[in-house]
């Protein structure tokens, strides 16, 4: 089992929507290392870290779960949607989605200035100068640290 993280704007789809829709599906990624990640790399049963990004102030949530395997992203044929490619072909979708479900909304977010000056989240992909992607690993032990910042429920996946 691996770990991860995706970021979403709260007023957008935050984990209150994730706790109240129970499952979702990871739409609008139009990165071409995220969309691999999620298509190459996230696997059932992994635990993904859900941070608000954009908001005052940026944080980390709660948690999800990779619920399925990922599927075509149905935005991109949508010619109304913010996320359309002209260029996708449904025969060979160019963009996919992860389906995430809810697990656990912790108490309080983690704001990112708390993370920024924990000493064993160094090296978190998430605190690098010009990390912007959406999806992105995290590794054993900084999973491990944030549940135990959040004082989660869940507990770390064994390795």
């Amino acid at each position: 089992m691996r770990t991860w993280l995706v970021k979403s704007e709260p007023d957008v789809y935050g984990i209150d929507q994730l706790k109240k829709d129970g499952r979702t599906g990871w739409t609008g990624v139009r990165n071409y290392q995220a969309r691999n990640t999620m298509r190459d790399d996230m696997k059932e049963g992994d635990l993904v870290v859900f941070y608000h990004s954009n908001a005052e102030p940026p944080g980390i949530a709660g948690l999800a779960k990779v619920v399925d395997a990922p599927i075509p992203d149905p935005t991109q044929f949508d010619k109304k949607s913010d996320y359309f490619d002209a260029t996708s072909d449904k025969a060979e979708p160019r963009w996919v989605m992860a389906q995430l479900g809810f697990v656990e909304k912790f108490k309080a977010l983690i704001p990112l200035d708390v993370l920024k000056a924990d000493p064993k989240l160094a090296g978190l992909a998430l605190l690098q100068k010009g990390q912007r992607l959406s999806v992105q690993p995290v590794s054993a032990p900084h999973f491990a640290r944030i549940l135990e910042l959040a004082g989660a429920k869940t507990k770390s996946p064994a390795r």
